[in-house]
């Protein structure tokens, strides 16, 4: 009998799990996949295969039609993968998590559920602080793909796109140096007794680096420069060979430019808009029918005579010299982009739902935790609140007071 007391005692006295932790059991976790309203935007977040292996697990997926055609997936897919196809945009947002590749548009706050969780890029150069505003006046949890992290610290979109982006880089101004096209009328590499021409890539950054393996590659004359001197290191060791390498300076870029046919601008900030280097001096002393790539666009382009188009139309020349400069590069391969995108938001979301959905992502994930930048009716994201002049409130805060 006394030992049946102690053993009572000992269980009453082991510590409990705090309520925060404990999985909310018994609830679907349910994902909404709506169709882009942008003519630029082809990509989807998930393929069908990854859906019909989310739906296995007892995930609820709905899907607007025609969502996943840009990119070559058809509806029919996702329906024999276990989706639900609606025609209704309001349907399809009323659900626990959005998934989506452009931020929240107008109409679309209209439609999202109040409460919901929304996961998609951010695209600062085009938001307004009214857009975090409206964010939480509709209690809306979001994520960011651009600050999430994965458990190594990396930043698993940004580098996705940035591969994607970097590759196409090279076989983009490649297209557009052919006499086809307006340009000088060369190929990269060159031919048994005719040289190959110049490459200059700005910025030794993921883009930079898969922009420098597709050069090399085609058998092309690389230099790369970038501000930091590590950065110029790392994408050596990791091409594994020699390249020409430069820190940015007054005297070394503006020459490689003046005898550059391609320019890969890949220059960025880690937060905010990329550093303007290339001015417009540099691109007037350029060769005629050379092509420049602004990859850095999309956070406001690292050439100063860089301006924002589309797919539609691409490209303009100044100086006589062609720009291309679409901000969703990746999305020209569109089919590509959804692969490389659904391999990292698959087991993303079969984690959130095997724990009982977003809430108790963050709780339990420091790396997901920093994608967030609202929740609840608060921003979480300290640099956004900054750059916005809006009222900050610590996330890790927040979930100690119990969500």
């Amino acid at each position: 009998m006394d030992t049946l007391k102690d053993l009572a005692l000992q269980t009453a006295l082991t510590p409990k799990e705090s309520p925060l932790a404990l999985k909310k059991k018994g609830r679907k976790v349910s994902i909404g996949l709506p169709k882009e309203l942008s003519a630029d935007e082809n990509r989807i977040v998930l393929t069908p295969d990854a859906v019909g292996v989310l739906v296995r697990n007892g995930i609820e997926v709905t899907v607007e039609a025609g969502a996943g055609s840009g990119a070559n997936f058809s509806d029919t897919a996702y329906a024999e993968a276990g989706a639900d196809i609606v025609q209704s945009r309001k349907e399809v947002f009323d659900n626990d998590i959005i998934l989506k590749i452009e931020p929240l548009r107008e109409e679309e706050f209209g439609y999202i559920r109040a409460g919901s969780t929304l996961i998609s890029t951010l695209n600062l150069p085009k938001l307004t602080a009214e857009y975090f505003k409206k964010l939480n006046e509709k209690q809306i949890t979001a994520v960011g793909f651009e600050l999430m992290e994965d458990k190594a610290g990396e930043f698993p979109v940004i580098r996705t796109i940035s591969e994607i982006a970097g590759s196409s880089a090279i076989l983009i101004g490649s297209e557009y140096l052919s006499s086809a096209n307006g340009g000088q009328g060369v190929i990269l590499g060159g031919v048994t007794g005719v040289p190959p021409r110049n490459v200059v890539v700005v910025g030794a950054g993921t883009v930079g680096e898969f922009a420098v393996r597709s050069a090399l590659g085609l058998g092309a004359n690389i230099k790369v420069f970038d501000r930091q001197i590590y950065r110029l290191r790392r994408l050596q060791y990791a091409v594994g060979t020699r390249v020409y390498t430069s820190v940015i300076d007054s005297v070394n870029l503006p020459n490689a430019l003046t005898e550059a046919d391609l320019v890969v601008g890949a220059l960025r900030s880690e937060f905010g808009f990329a550093p303007m280097v290339i001015t417009e001096e540099m691109v007037s002393r350029m060769k005629p029918g050379a092509v420049i790539v602004d990859v850095a666009i999309d956070t406001g382009g690292c050439c100063e005579t860089s301006e924002v188009t589309s797919h539609q139309k691409p490209v303009f020349k100044k100086y006589d010299v062609i720009h291309y400069c679409v901000p969703n590069i990746s999305s020209r391969f569109a089919h590509t982009a959804s692969e490389a995108l659904s391999n990292i938001f698959a087991p993303v979301l079969m984690k959130a739902a095997n724990l009982g959905g977003i809430d108790e992502m963050i709780l339990h994930n420091k790396w997901f935790m920093k994608g967030v930048i609202t929740h609840k009716g608060s921003v979480t994201h300290l640099n956004l609140a900054r750059r916005f002049n809006l009222r900050y409130k610590d996330l890790g805060l927040i979930i100690s007071a119990g969500f």
